[in-house]
């Protein structure tokens, strides 16, 4: 199953998995939506959009159809176990 930052629980983290540059809008890639860095589900809007995301320190609004084209590895919470 492929997950997607859209797919991310409040809270959860995971890695950005390779893309096709022309996916993500410019701007987003600027603001750290890279291979290999880390994204943590800050928040969902209450109609489930947009979507807030943590990268880098960095909070960004991000729309639901492109939260579903940025793929991710999900980071398992040791803790949790």
């Amino acid at each position: 199953m492929i997950t997607t930052v859209a797919h991310l629980k409040r809270g959860q983290k995971g890695i950005i998995k390779e893309f096709a540059d022309d996916i993500l809008p410019i701007k987003l890639l600027e603001l750290g939506c890279l291979p290999g860095n880390e994204v943590e589900m800050v928040q969902v809007a209450p109609l489930n959009d947009p979507i807030y995301i943590n990268v880098n320190g960095s909070h960004i609004a991000i729309r639901r159809e492109v939260a579903l084209q940025i793929e991710l590895e999900i980071i398992v919470d040791k803790g949790a176990l």
